[in-house]
């Protein structure tokens, strides 16, 4: 036995499947503690030299292990005298808990027989290289995916607690493994634009990992790509450090051209990689319609039509049902994947347009005439009926392989008798009409262009050279188009015949709604003219219904909004909906909600201004719509604050809403209807609405706080504001300035915020409301928090608390003692600030407050953390956070996050401060304002610091810096002071 090259039993990197008779039934683990388990049920692995023996055995993969090879990986240079009969023992106690068939024994040595996805180490190996393949294909999503899934077969450390110079070094061999599985992954997040996720990772791992300089290069390309280039080059710069002061050698050639395109702001390296793109297939025209010469994009519906179509020799009859709005592309599509089929249809191809949207369709018996003239029969043989003439036609088809293209068909009824029904033929069918009632069809809805799709259109008509020039006035073209191939076939043949036009002249005619259709016509192509087709084919009660919906400002609608916009029962809505889904005059944007094509939803409005006969009708619906929503909004938001005193002070309506059982039900109706809400409270028009319409802003303040809608709910907040202003609406202008006080606090504005609610407090008290006049102190003590005035802040809370409880608002009340709190412990009054904060907790806990409950434990936790109780405020803050996840309010989880990494900081864990600083940086990205990222960049570089990545340290510090000399406050100093070393003097 030669024992100077030390353990020789490894594991390969792939092997062939075990032979059979494995038995499948076992599974073996070895990446975490070294397991077995029969089905379902734990097998005993005994004493750990008895699992150092099964798992040098399953890292074989099925070879046999010699007595010899076992010994050396057991003991290594020094084995006992009586090795050998050890070994023995062990594998006769393993026998018998995995069966003698498991464990054979052959050639003076064993084995384990098992097939591959019995181990998890053989299934972690195959997914590898499975996602590796994948990864070279160009589907980088679905190999992030995969490699994801492999690491998740990892239970901590590899072969836990077995002993042996082999376990020891395939640890380390597995260790460094799933280290490279793990940066192979974090390289895929930045390839499909998960960058600013992968930050906080990376930023753990490069602590943890200080000389890998893998980890650094994509901490630097992450942080580069999260528009954070000066951290990026401070990394390179601690890492040159590091690796001088360490090893004595500079960083890697790839690292140093890294630093090089950051500091040229390469904008290549800021993208993502792109997911490769196919190209249509040019094809050659038959008796098809000619293919258009600048056919673009649309490769998936190609890929599948085509797929659909050329079926087997001797398989059934394939029939593809093509199905979209008028001028959405469906016969330029079917005529192109038509050409792209043809050579497998080598016996001809038949072509007819329906006529199915005009007034008068083509006669199935006119078409089969046709179809048997084209296909060779003679107008002697030709016969009179439909029936036999459908009949003579499937018998001239039998045997033959024709494609067949019906154009523009009415309805199913219609092309039935067209369909060959032979193996062998196949069937494309475009129509406006889902065809729902056609058997065995495979059913395909057609949907505008991309914009990408829609502006290489627009480049192939008019010129690149002239799109280039004015790229984003030729995105607003496309986008005024609605992505609409004919509307922008249209614009841009216009463009392209006046050459004194400039692209940014178009953009301009089109930017008016009011003309956009009638901008849209080119000779004999019409947008309005292909809309008014398939309107004209409506029924009455459906085209009341067509124009009533286009006349809400939402992206798009639910079934029991439509139903009260329309004052109709459900029901009855839900089928006049469905009937204009099936028309394409309508789609449907997921099960129970609708919308319209921008373009079909101009057109829907101009029928409501001339035909609908009362202009009051159009104002009712919208009037239906608005009381709808905050019926429903004040029951969610009441669901949410149990006591609070909105429901007694908001203006009355005269539909009723929906109800929950719940409040994670009413959290998901808000937030699903939340851009719906926000256009309908946008929409309102005068003094007669405006009150209702302030009170629906105002119950849905949650959207200011959410993150995905602040930005939007803040402009809806002005407009409010403005239109009670100009209405005269004293009370209504009140309450319009919390909301948009609200809405500048989480922004982080608070200079504008106090404006407001100092504004909003006085136009309370001069109309006697009291909503705003509990709520304004309230907002103005917090501000006076965050902008350091403490005494004033304390007075406007106790202000607050005495309105609070002069209105019977105890939910308010306890808002405003849990603000006050915050005062107390700025002002170091840490015994106070914990019993005010408990006051509220205790108020919000009795009402059964789970969301503002959590804002109550936030306060606590800040408390508990000033007065050193670390454990406690680690409680409550984790506490919050998950009910602020629950709940999807991005700011507070963002926040409370950033306050952890301060409890982190203060007991000693700079590693786990900087990974959760980095969390909370990317969970209040675009929300929260600028001076609350100064705040967790001050903290981020504490932690960086102290974990000894000084440089990126001073660079969060400068950036916070800045953001705190911009906005005045009085945080500078003390960044200041942290970079003193650095600073100029």
């Amino acid at each position: 036995m030669d024992r100077d090259r030390g353990p020789r039993v490894r594991v390969p990197e792939q092997r062939a499947p075990a032979e059979p008779g494995a038995d499948d039934s076992l599974r073996f683990t070895v990446l975490g503690p070294v397991r077995a388990w029969r089905g379902a049920e734990p097998l005993p692995s005994g004493s750990p030299q008895q699992r150092a023996l099964l798992a040098a055995l399953l890292l074989r993969e099925g070879r046999t292990a010699t007595a010899g090879e076992l010994i050396d990986a057991f003991w290594g240079e020094e084995p006992p005298s009586q090795a050998l009969a050890t070994i023995r023992t062990y594998a006769s106690r393993l026998r018998k808990a995995v069966g003698q068939d498991t464990l054979v024994s052959e050639a003076g040595g064993y084995a384990i027989r098992i097939s591959r996805g019995a181990l998890d180490l053989t299934r972690a190996q195959d997914l590898t290289a499975q996602a590796e393949k994948i990864r070279a294909d160009g589907d980088r999503r679905q190999a992030r995916a995969l490699i994801n899934e492999v690491l998740d077969l990892w239970d901590g450390e590899a072969l836990a607690s077995v002993p042996g110079p082999y376990a020891e070094y395939q640890r380390t061999r597995l260790e460094e493994w799933r280290l490279g599985l793990t940066e192979n992954r974090l390289d895929l997040d930045l390839e499909v634009g998960c960058h600013a996720e992968a930050v906080s990772e990376l930023t753990a791992l490069t602590a943890a990992h200080p000389l890998r300089e893998r980890l650094r290069e994509l901490l630097m390309v992450a942080l580069y790509r999260s528009g954070r280039q000066a951290e990026a080059l401070a990394v390179y710069a601690d890492t040159r450090r590091l690796l001088a002061e360490e090893l004595g050698v500079d960083p890697r050639p790839e690292l140093a051209q890294l630093q090089q395109r950051i500091l040229r702001a390469d904008e290549e390296l800021a993208r993502p990689a792109d997911e490769p793109a196919s190209a249509p297939t040019p094809l050659r025209p038959a008796q098809l319609p000619a293919t258009v010469p600048d056919f673009t994009g649309r490769a998936s519906f190609v890929r599948d039509l085509s797929a659909q179509l050329v079926a087997p020799e001797g398989s059934v009859m394939a029939v593809s049902a093509l199905a979209g709005i008028g001028g959405v592309g469906k016969t330029t599509l079917a005529v192109h994947v038509a050409h792209q089929a043809r050579p497998h249809f080598p016996d001809g191809q038949l072509y007819v347009d329906l006529q199915g949207a005009g007034a008068r369709a083509a006669e199935p018996e006119t078409v089969l005439g046709a179809f048997l003239r084209a296909l060779g029969t003679a107008d002697s043989a030709i016969p009179d009926t439909l029936d036999e003439r459908a009949a003579l036609y499937r018998s001239t088809l039998d045997g033959r392989r024709i494609l067949v293209l019906l154009d523009n068909a009415h309805d199913a009824a219609q092309i039935r008798p067209l369909l060959p029904g032979t193996p062998g033929c196949a069937a494309l069918v475009t129509s406006r009409v889902r065809m729902v009632d056609l058997a065995g069809a495979h059913l395909v809805d057609l949907d505008v262009m991309s914009p990408e799709e829609a502006l290489q259109l627009f480049t192939k008509i008019v010129g690149a050279e002239r799109v280039g020039a004015e790229r984003e006035a030729a995105l607003d073209v496309v986008a005024a188009c609605g992505f609409l191939p004919l509307a922008i076939r249209i614009a841009a043949s216009r463009l392209a015949a006046r050459r004194t036009w400039t692209v940014s002249v178009l953009a301009a005619k089109l930017a008016d709604e009011r003309r956009r259709l009638d901008e849209l016509q080119a000779g004999d192509l019409a947008v309005k003219a292909t809309f008014e087709l398939g309107y004209g084919q409506l029924e009455p009660a459906q085209a009341r219904a067509f124009r009533l919906l286009g006349l809400a400002d939402g992206p798009d609608i639910s079934l029991a909004a439509a139903a009260a916009l329309l004052d109709l029962e459900p029901h009855t809505a839900e089928d006049l909906l469905e009937a204009l889904v099936d028309t394409s005059l309508l789609e449907s944007a997921a099960p129970g909600r609708y919308r319209f094509h921008d373009l079909v939803r101009l057109y829907a409005r101009s029928c409501a201004e001339r035909d609908e006969q009362a202009p009051l009708e159009r104002e009712s619906a919208l009037s239906r719509l608005l009381d709808f929503y905050l019926a429903t909004a004040a029951g969610v938001y009441a669901l949410e604050r149990p006591g609070d005193r909105l429901a007694d002070h908001r203006e009355p309506t005269q539909y009723s809403g929906l109800t929950f059982a719940d409040r994670h039900s009413a959290q998901d109706w808000l937030y699903t209807e939340a851009n719906s809400l926000l256009a309908c409270v946008r929409q309102t028009s005068g003094a007669k609405a405006v009150r209702r319409a302030v009170d629906l802003l105002w119950a849905t303040k949650d959207l200011a706080e959410s993150g995905a809608n602040s930005k939007q709910y803040e402009a809806v907040a002005i407009t409010m504001r403005d239109l009670a202003r100009s209405s005269g609406d004293a009370r209504a202008e009140g309450r319009a300035l919390i909301t948009l006080t609200n809405a500048r606090l989480v922004a982080g504005r608070f200079d504008q915020a106090k404006r407001d609610a100092q504004d909003a407090m006085r136009l309370a008290r001069a109309v006697n409301d009291p909503l705003p006049s509990c709520w304004a102190p309230n907002d103005l003590g917090i501000i006076a928090l965050y902008q350091n005035r403490h005494a004033e802040g304390e007075a406007y809370l106790e202000q607050a608390i005495a309105n609070f409880q002069a209105d019977g608002n105890r939910p308010g009340e306890a808002s405003a003692l849990c603000n006050l709190s915050r005062i107390h412990l700025a002002m170091g009054n840490t015994t106070s600030a914990v019993a005010l904060a408990q006051q509220g907790i205790d108020i919000y806990d009795e009402l059964g407050h789970a969301l503002r409950g959590a804002n109550g434990r936030y306060a606590l936790g800040l408390a508990l953390t000033q007065s050193g109780r670390l454990t406690d405020a680690t409680e409550q803050l984790h506490e919050a956070l998950a009910v602020f996840r629950d709940s999807r309010q991005r700011l507070w989880e963002g926040m409370a996050t950033f306050r952890l990494a301060e409890v982190d900081l203060a007991a000693g864990l700079p590693a786990q401060a900087a990974t959760k600083a980095e969390q909370a940086l990317a969970i209040l990205r675009g929300i929260g304002g600028e001076w609350r990222r100064g705040n967790v960049l001050t903290v981020l570089g504490r932690a960086l610091n102290e974990i000894g990545q000084p440089g990126r340290a001073q660079a969060c510090w400068r950036e916070a810096l800045d953001i705190y000399e911009t906005l005045g406050s009085a945080e500078t100093e003390a960044v200041r002071k942290m970079l003193a070393p650095t600073l100029p003097a």
